[in-house]
């Protein structure tokens, strides 16, 4: 039982060091700014702000779906370029199983594309 024990030590250590290293990561500065006088809560530092400007609405308003919906299609878009590339490196060992794999998913997503335009999710009032 003490050598399954101190199999596992090894990993205890590695853990403590990783929360020692992370935890003086996040407060060392924090204690630094209080001792360099850079610690300085003004009202400015303190408000909200989105893009160079501050907030004009509640932060719990409801959004219009159409956000979300442009998101998950750019969500989805942007995976496909992220699978093109390692296809496009590994087509000469894959031949013609890797292209029309390819192709067949290329098709599903041109077919999600043709739903979602047909059905408006690409049109901005």
């Amino acid at each position: 039982m003490a050598s399954v024990a101190a199999g596992y030590l090894p990993i205890l250590l590695f853990l403590a060091i990783a929360l020692a290293i992370s935890s003086i990561f996040v407060f060392a500065p924090m204690i630094a700014q209080r001792f360099t006088g850079a610690y300085n809560p003004t009202t400015e530092k303190l408000s909200e702000y989105e893009c160079g400007f501050p907030a004009f609405e509640d932060s719990r308003s409801q959004f219009d779906v159409r956000f979300y919906l442009v998101a998950i299609l750019f969500i989805i878009f942007d995976l496909e370029a992220a699978f093109l590339y390692p296809w496009a490196v590994s087509l000469g060992h894959s031949g013609w199983v890797g292209w029309t794999a390819m192709m067949v998913f290329l098709g599903e997503l041109a077919l999600g594309l043709a739903y979602a335009w047909k059905k408006g999710a690409l049109e901005w009032e």
